[in-house]
Parts: C-alpha cells; sequence; structure tokens
C-alpha cells in the first residue's frame, strides 16, 4: 500500500508532466504561427520576380523562435523537477544549456539585422528617396 506521500508524490509528477507537455505544445505552435506568418510574408515577394529584401521576414521569424526557445527552456526547467536520475538532469542540464545559447547567438542576429535595417531607412532618408 502506497503511503499518503507516495500519493502525493506521483500526483504532483503527473501535474508538472501535464504543464510540461502543454508549454512544449505551446512553444511547438508558436514556431508553427512564425513559420506561417513568414510564408505569408515571403509569398508576394516570390511572386513580384524582382529582387527582395527577405531580412523583415528573417526578423519576423527569429522573433517567434526566441520566443518559441523561451518555451521550450522552460518546458526543461519543468523535467528537472521530476527527472529521477542525475544522469537525466545533466541530460537536460545540456539541452537547456544548448537552447539558451541559440537563444542567445539568435537575438544577438536579431539586433544585427534590426541596427541594418534602421541604418538603411536612415540612408534612404539622407539620399531623399
Amino acid at each position: 500500500m502506497k503511503t499518503q506521500f507516495e500519493l502525493v508524490e506521483g500526483s504532483v509528477r503527473g501535474l508538472v508532466q501535464w504543464l510540461k507537455l502543454g508549454v512544449e505544445a505551446v512553444g511547438a505552435g508558436v514556431i508553427g504561427f512564425g513559420i506561417l506568418t513568414a510564408l505569408l510574408q515571403l509569398l508576394p515577394m516570390l511572386l513580384r520576380r524582382r529582387p527582395a529584401n527577405f531580412t523583415a521576414v528573417r526578423l519576423s521569424l527569429a522573433r517567434y523562435l526566441a520566443l518559441a526557445l523561451e518555451f521550450q527552456l522552460g518546458a526543461d526547467i519543468l523535467s528537472t523537477a521530476i527527472a529521477p536520475s542525475w544522469q537525466q538532469i545533466g541530460q537536460l542540464g545540456a539541452i537547456a544549456v544548448i537552447r539558451t545559447a541559440l537563444n542567445f547567438f539568435l537575438s544577438r542576429e536579431m539586433k544585427e539585422e534590426q541596427a541594418s535595417v534602421a541604418e538603411e531607412v536612415v540612408d534612404a532618408k539622407a539620399d531623399g528617396k
């Protein structure tokens, strides 16, 4: 017969697993929505058959990817609460480090792209366009 502590622990583990699944699903949904948004922005550019600047599309998609990475990292943190072994905690830690690094470099690239776009706008205004 299970003790009261074991019953509560099992319930908490089950709740955390469902919460983790929900957070992962939100992250996946954000990625899907971001891809759909980027495609809707990209299609008119491709149909014009003229050289296009895809920076706006890249920035839009990058924002969704960065947000999704935050949700996925949150799910990883939830996983550490129910990881029964040090090996699983180590694997989750490695995944969290990789996702954090991806998010860092993605954010840095977005800032560089935004600065580039702002510089192009200033140059265009200075040229009188």
